[in-house]
């Protein structure tokens, strides 16, 4: 897929991707391309730059999942963003589908997490366990479908690693395809079904409002559930 159909929002500043399952915001040991550089290479050579591309990583989505990743194409960008991160000033809202249903159709989830470097996993411990990270998000039930998965709407609080699908999967709720937190197979493409659905934000320049929503993956069991959530606003801008 040429980059540009990836691209959901666009300034001089600011550069907003929706991300692919298996994709990489940052390099790990596989030595796989990673967003950046293919944005670096795409910008070099649309806009015919002659020196170095600009690209800052302002926030991170794990290989598996999918959806809105927001870049900074200048410095000054980066540093005011990573603040606005820092200050929890950044309001993320994501999709998740679960075979089984939560116990309330709505919640408030606060966990203490304590990451394994090793496993690569993150565990719900109790709260005074030395090194873990309190944890909290909020979710609502939005339908069913046919095939019986349960689409949550998660709103995040915290940046933990693996939040989300360590949270869910301590309810009795894993998310599918997530073998590492309990579900019970994979998605054919090896991703999982969680997707950065919405991101807001303040315009580190023009410091103005900015909502960027990400379609979610073409596939059957998401296209479900489109309809009932049509009333949503979907104000990605460009200048």
């Amino acid at each position: 897929m040429d980059l540009a159909e990836q691209i959901l929002y666009e300034d001089n500043h600011l550069l907003a991707l929706n991300k692919r399952c298996g994709e990489i915001v940052q390099g790990d040991k596989t030595g796989d391309e990673t967003l950046p550089d293919r944005i670096k290479a795409y910008l070099k050579e649309r806009d015919s730059k002659p020196g170095n591309v600009f690209c800052g990583v302002i926030h991170r989505l794990d290989r598996p999942v999918s959806g809105v990743v927001l870049f900074a194409k200048t410095s000054k960008a980066l540093s005011r963003m990573n603040e606005a991160v820092k200050q929890r000033e950044m309001q993320k809202s994501y999709w998740a589908l679960c075979k089984e249903a939560p116990l309330h159709t709505h919640g408030h989830l606060e966990d203490w997490l304590l990451r394994n470097e090793k496993s690569n996993k993150s565990y719900v411990v109790k709260a005074g366990t030395p090194q873990a990270k309190l944890a909290s998000l909020d979710y609502r039930l939005v339908g069913v479908s046919d095939g019986g998965y349960h689409l949550l709407e998660v709103d995040l609080h915290s940046g933990r690693h693996h939040q989300i699908r360590a949270q869910l999967a301590n309810i009795g709720c894993p998310i599918k395809g997530d073998l590492k937190y309990g579900a019970e197979r994979s998605n054919p493409d090896g991703g999982i079904s969680l997707h950065a659905r919405r991101l807001s934000f303040i315009h580190p320049v023009r410091k103005e409002p900015i909502t960027i929503v990400a379609p979610p993956p073409n596939e059957a069991i998401w296209q479900y559930f489109l309809p009932m959530l049509e009333g949503e606003a979907n104000d990605n801008r460009s200048r």
